[in-house]
Parts: C-alpha cells; structure tokens; sequence
C-alpha cells in the first residue's frame, strides 16, 4: 500500500464583499469570511481540519486527494503537487493554496 502525503492548506486571500461586489447591493452578510484569516495554515493527514469551513472543503476535497495520492495539476500549474483553489461563497470569496509536504 502508498501511504498517502500530508496537504499543506493556505489561506493566500480573503475578500471583503465590499471588494467583490464596488457601489452594487452587498446583501446582508456583508464583510469578510468569519472563518478564515489570511496567513492561517491548515494540514490535512486523513480527515478535514479542525475548524475549517465544510463549504470550502467539499469544493477543495477532490484537489486534496489527487496531490495525497501524488497527482499533479501540471496542465495549469508549473509547481508539481500544488494547486489553487477557492471557496464558494460568492459574497466573501476565501483563495487557498494547497500543497502537498
């Protein structure tokens, strides 16, 4: 059996709705991501990390298991085992890099 890779996650940028959506109506959730800070890291040996948002987890989840299992994004990436990816709230878009270690 391969052992599978610990996955690096980076919180690269959150965006303000302010940001995202200029002089437009900015809903009732307005303001950055109550989750995530920029700078902060997350590792991922087998299951989701502790306090990381289950919304950007399902969209980031099949990325983290091909760079696990030593797959690579190398059509759209020149680093091998690191991809970008972000969540899916379209108010307060959250941008992560994930990378295998």
């Amino acid at each position: 059996d391969k052992e599978a890779n610990r996955i690096k996650i980076t919180v690269l940028k959150c965006f303000d709705t302010k940001e995202v959506f200029k002089d437009l109506d900015q809903g009732k959730n307005s303001g950055l991501c109550l989750i995530f800070k920029e700078g902060q890291v997350f590792y991922v040996d087998d299951n989701m990390p502790s306090g990381f948002c289950p919304f950007a987890w399902d969209v980031m989840f099949l990325a983290v298991i091909t760079l696990k299992f030593d797959g690579n994004f190398l059509e759209w990436y020149d680093e091998p085992g690191a991809v970008v990816t972000c969540c899916p709230d379209g108010l307060r878009p959250v941008i992560f890099k994930l990378e295998r270690k």
